[in-house]
């Protein structure tokens, strides 16, 4: 049997089987107020719907990738993808926001197998640099996600309500799994995968807590996601409450910071091969302290505006883009075959944990003030970058300056 390749049109499935979180989150954000309108919830306990899907997202992962390792990536794809078609449209009916938070969890714990597999697929099929290449091009199909999900969503809420957006994301997993039942291949033979049951499971987890590289850049990528998903929690609240924004024009708005993550993704994968991820981790870690500083002066000083808000959104977005593939490139580079899939999900387990965090800390002054958001993304991209530094100089790799 010939062995499967990394394809161009592999690519694209996996990114868009990767941008679960995205479409899940992104497209009902500015439905957020109307749903706690509707339901009678307060702002920061609706939040907790994405809460509930982040730390879905991440035990999800914790339990997927390694299972992955075992089983084999295509089925436990195949398996989870369907368990998250069904959640998905289960939510449609949600009677009160306590049924709608414990679907989200259930949610995010089979939408975890899209983000955790498909990375291990890419870096089984790749080597060396290559995969820096490949992850990047992934995230920049998956880039899309942010880019089309909350215009698409602001749009359908504006005729069909948050129902609505809900049925047309039960759509979108529905050809997820369509499409990772065609496409997807099993990209990790039998004789690769360990057997070890919970016990290898807990080695392999041990092999990455037990690296200081590997939770450099561990560290790097979730601290920066961190400060992403601060402005991605609060935003919706921020820009149409505080802001005075329609969610037409929110949805837009943070399309275009999906715009420039797309767009940083693609750089990612011209560049990063040539001249190293390493730098580019730099570059980007450094554009989210800029935006992150930006943000924070003119939310504390009172001169936030709807245009520099889209500014720093565009900015903060470009150089998550140029961080997140960097270093989780870096990262899976201290990983074997047999032990990639728990690498990737220890990674997107933390990941996913503190952005959860993040949630409900950004959502109790949301509503009135822009200073917690903005706060929080300056200290993400501040440790993002203090980290990735820190791992360049450990592992003897080059970095700018």
């Amino acid at each position: 049997m010939t062995p499967p390749h990394l394809t161009r049109g592999l690519v694209v499935v996996l990114g868009f089987l990767s941008a679960v979180g995205p479409f899940a989150i992104d497209m009902y954000l500015a439905s957020l107020p109307q749903i706690a309108d509707e339901l009678e919830s307060a702002p920061a306990t609706v939040q907790l719907t994405l809460t509930a899907f982040l730390l879905g997202l991440g035990v999800g992962q914790l339990l997927l990738g390694p299972l992955s390792d075992m089983w084999g990536r295509r089925r436990v794809l195949l398996l989870a993808t369907t368990a998250f078609t069904l959640t998905s449209v289960a939510l449609i009916a949600s009677p009160n926001i306590e049924v709608f938070i414990g679907l989200r969890l259930l949610q995010g714990l089979s939408g975890a197998a899209g983000v955790v597999v498909a990375r291990a697929i890419a870096v089984d099929l790749s080597t060396g640099r290559t995969a820096v290449r490949a992850l990047s091009l992934i995230a920049t199909v998956g880039g899309l996600g942010p880019l089309v999900a909350p215009p698409i969503g602001g749009l359908v809420a504006s005729f069909s309500g948050w129902r609505g957006v809900l049925m047309a994301l039960a759509v979108v997993a529905v050809l997820m799994l369509v499409l990772a039942w065609l496409v997807v291949p099993e990209s990790l033979p039998r004789d690769l995968r360990h057997t070890g049951g919970l016990r290898a499971m807990r080695s392999s987890f041990a092999h990455f807590v037990k690296d200081p590289i590997y939770l450099g850049y561990t560290g790097a990528y979730v601290s920066g996601f961190a400060g992403l998903f601060a402005y991605v929690a609060a935003s919706p609240f921020v820009g149409q409450v505080i802001l005075g924004m329609p969610p037409l024009l929110y949805g837009l708005g943070f399309a275009g910071g999906g715009a420039a993550l797309l767009v940083a993704n693609l750089i990612n994968a011209t560049y990063a091969p040539r001249i190293g991820p390493e730098r580019m981790l730099v570059v980007g870690a450094t554009l989210g302290v800029a935006s992150g500083a930006v943000m924070t002066v003119s939310a504390a000083t009172g001169i936030l505006s709807i245009p520099l808000f889209l500014a720093c959104a565009f900015t903060t977005m470009g150089g998550a883009g140029l961080t997140f593939g960097n270093a989780n490139a870096l990262g899976l580079a201290r990983a074997t075959a047999s032990n990639r899939g728990a690498g990737a999900a220890l990674m997107g387990a933390c990941q996913f944990a503190v952005g959860a965090l993040v949630t409900p800390v950004v959502g109790l002054w949301g509503e009135e003030t822009a200073v917690p958001m903005a706060g929080v993304m300056l200290l993400g991209a501040a440790i993002s970058l203090t980290l990735g530094l820190a791992s360049n100089r450990a592992s003897g790799r080059t970095h700018p300056g």
